[in-house]
């Protein structure tokens, strides 16, 4: 697995194909892996880039003292993409709070096109459920621990306050499995994910910078949940008017892991868009 230096340290990745960047993101307690089921359905002719971020299913953590507030894994973020000198990047953004709000920092220079899959918006924080015991999780002694335990059992993580609510149909075990095991084996894994919930952003904030998206000035695909689960639907078609160049597609039958619960859904629909529209 590829790796790039950056000033918060070391980010492993994969890329598969040329042309286009188009970066794929993930979520909390999640890797590059979400995408799996996803990747080999995209078209030729685009590069597809896909990092694991300091959320706690990272291989190896990162320097102490790094910053990992919403600016900070913004920041992470727009590093990661000058260290690969990409450009015109295709940044498809899905569940956290981080890259969807790189124009209300100005670190989206690198970014001609978005693709954003039901995540954190306005003053949806924490998010349903889920987010709540994330945050509960952060407090209590050892809760990072226990949670990563806990989504191991499969009658326990299809709980709605843990993965229930995030996917509609049951996650494979061994794909939880290598999601928890970064986290359960080494504590510095623990710290950076426990500095990223314990940053703490406010509803104003994630207002405020949601509303920063007015400004995007390239195309943008929402590709919301109809379900609504975690994230709500609404907040799909709000995003969809609020950036200029927007349009919105809705996937069935899925929660906010859309990628996992219909993955040639949101395949056709990615595709549909990469091969429809050009960068700014």
């Amino acid at each position: 697995m590829p790796t790039v230096e950056l000033p918060a340290g070391r980010i492993h990745y994969r890329e598969h194909g040329d042309g286009p960047p188009v970066v794929l993101l993930h979520g909390l307690l999640m890797n590059h892996t979400v995408w799996d089921s996803v990747i080999d359905l995209l078209p030729a002719g685009f590069r597809y880039v896909l990092p694991d971020l300091p959320l706690g299913a990272h291989p190896e953590p990162l320097r102490p003292g790094t910053d990992l507030s919403l600016r900070g894994l913004n920041q992470l973020i727009a590093d990661f993409l000058a260290a690969l000198d990409l450009s015109d990047v295709t940044l498809v953004h899905s569940d956290w709070g981080g890259a969807l709000f790189l124009t209300a920092y100005g670190l989206d220079k690198r970014v001609g096109r978005l693709i954003v899959l039901p995540c954190e918006a306005f003053d949806n924080f924490p998010p349903g459920l889920p987010g709540k015991t994330a945050i509960l999780a952060s407090i209590l002694p050892g809760g990072v621990s226990l949670a990563l335990r806990q989504l191991r059992i499969r009658r326990l993580r299809s709980n709605p306050l843990l993965f229930g609510w995030m996917a509609k149909f049951p996650l494979p075990d061994d794909l939880v499995h290598r999601w928890t095991e970064p986290g359960l084996r080494d504590p510095g894994i623990r710290a950076d994910v426990l500095a990223y919930m314990r940053s703490g952003y406010d509803k104003h904030t994630l207002i405020a910078n949601t509303e920063a998206l007015q400004h995007f000035p390239g195309e943008a695909l929402i590709l919301w949940s109809s379900a609504g689960k975690v994230m709500p639907r609404e907040h799909g078609r709000r995003l969809a008017a609020l950036i200029p160049h927007a349009r919105l597609v809705e996937i069935d039958d899925a929660y906010v892991l859309s990628m996992l619960d219909q993955p040639a859904a949101v395949a056709a629909a990615i595709s549909e868009f990469l091969t429809t529209t050009a960068a700014r």
